[in-house]
């Protein structure tokens, strides 16, 4: 903190992250309360908001490790501005339709690919490798917070102004994002020019390959894709549920939400002492172990307060588990990770993990439609229930930490557990570490 590019990112993500939040409750209350969309096209809705994790994915990793890394965030959170400004625009209009608010999903899912990616590659050029952790968990904790305080707030703008109106929150917060990054003063380090010859095919496959060819890499991807499946089919159903089957006016909806995020915010606090108290391998596999059967209370939510308080419980609870989880996880790979392939490497990793939240969002939104919104969210619970098994069939349910940076080939000789080099019989015994989910 006494880093002054820091806290101006700490700040940008603040405002960032707020205006989403509001965003999280106004914009599915746009398509169910003014547009009276069914529950099939709501979950649409949130597939076309992630679907750009899928078509632009792998090229974003690549693309960005062309640019500087601030130019490129302050562009995209520009871009997102104007995105959502045009919906309160087209209220005015009165020609706001379900066909904008899809153009307007995936026009954001799209910049805010090429700013999490940028995001994640800019950070260890602020902060040197063993204050990640310390980092990661600072910005988790305000993206946290905005999680509690954003849909309380969404909840009460949508009552108070319209939900097609409160997302003019979003607007702005994206603008004074971009206004402190403008503000970072620290020198940016040049990208490396493209090889001769070289083609963005050939780049993107280096990325892929140096995932691929990381023994942790692939059980963080495996892990954290079939997690944001599960949690995408909450995202497109949990809208409809609360409002149509628990009874929730937009108000109460927005408290339930920030109810349900304070267990982030209690995870992004605690995610250092735990990882350094456990160990960060142990706090990875336990994160997701003992927090995932409480999602078995989202689809025993019936109506009324006692359902709304099931819900929040069950959902912070969750998400505690997943921060804890996040901050692991993404300190590690940025820690390991050569700075010439973090692009790719981030890229490579959201197109695996973030790749599953449109499916995700499209077989809620098909399950709601067809069975009812509780089904939708048992199937979910049963999702996230099997989050931890590809950690507990890999070698990390017998590790305590995790190894040290890895060379460029993907590290094939990988430190051991407790920081000293690995022979060659126990890498070839599989004696590695492994991985860990996103909220």
């Amino acid at each position: 903190m006494r880093l002054r590019d820091f806290r101006l990112l700490l700040a940008g993500a603040a405002t960032g992250q707020l205006g989403a939040q509001v965003t999280l409750v106004a914009l599915p209350l746009v398509a169910v309360l003014e547009l009276e969309a069914p529950a099939f096209q709501v979950g649409l809705l949130t597939a076309a908001e992630t679907a750009a994790f899928l078509l632009v994915g792998l090229p974003a990793g690549a693309l960005t490790d062309r640019m500087r890394k601030r130019p490129l965030m302050i562009r995209a959170d520009l871009v997102r501005a104007v995105a959502m400004a045009s919906i309160p625009v087209a209220a005015l209009a009165d020609v706001l339709t379900m066909a904008q608010l899809y153009v307007v999903a995936l026009v954001t899912g799209v910049a805010t690919v090429f700013f999490d990616v940028a995001h994640q590659s800019y950070l260890p050029q602020i902060l040197p490798r063993e204050q990640l952790v310390a980092g990661n968990g600072a910005l988790e904790t305000v993206r946290s917070t905005a999680h509690v305080t954003g849909p309380g707030i969404g909840g009460g703008l949508v009552q108070l102004v319209g939900a097609q109106f409160a997302v003019i929150v979003d607007a702005i917060g994206y603008v004074l994002s971009a206004l402190f990054l403008l503000r970072v003063k620290q020198p940016e380090q040049a990208p490396e020019p493209a090889a001769a010859g070289g083609s963005l095919r050939k780049e993107i496959g280096e990325g892929v390959r140096f995932v691929f060819g990381h023994p942790l890499l692939r059980v963080i991807a495996l892990t954290t894709g079939l997690a944001n499946f599960s949690t995408a089919v909450l995202m497109a159903t949990q809208t409809v549920h609360l409002v149509r089957v628990v009874g929730l006016e937009a108000g109460g909806l927005g408290l339930v939400l920030s109810a349900s995020a304070v267990g982030g915010l209690l995870g992004a606090l605690c995610a250092g002492r735990l990882a350094a108290g456990l160990g960060q391998a142990r706090v990875m596999l336990l994160s997701v172990v003992v927090t995932g059967p409480f999602a078995l209370l989202w689809p025993l939510s019936g109506h009324g307060v006692p359902g709304a308080a099931l819900f929040a419980a069950g959902s912070a609870v969750v998400s505690f588990g997943a921060v804890v989880y996040n901050v692991a996880q993404v300190s590690f790979r940025q820690g390991m990770c050569p700075p010439r392939l973090l692009g790719r490497m981030n890229a490579t990793l959201r197109f695996l993990m973030w790749g599953t939240l449109p499916l995700g969002a499209l077989l809620g939104g098909a399950l709601a439609q067809s069975y009812g919104s509780r089904t939708a969210l048992a199937w979910c619970a049963v999702g996230i229930l099997a989050v931890p098994l590809p950690l507990l069939l890999s070698p990390l349910r017998r590790m305590r930490d995790l190894p040290g940076p890895h060379d460029d080939d993907g590290g094939a000789d990988a430190e051991a557990t407790h920081g000293t080099p690995r022979d060659k019989a126990a890498a070839e015994s599989g004696e590695r570490p492994a991985p860990a989910p996103t909220a």
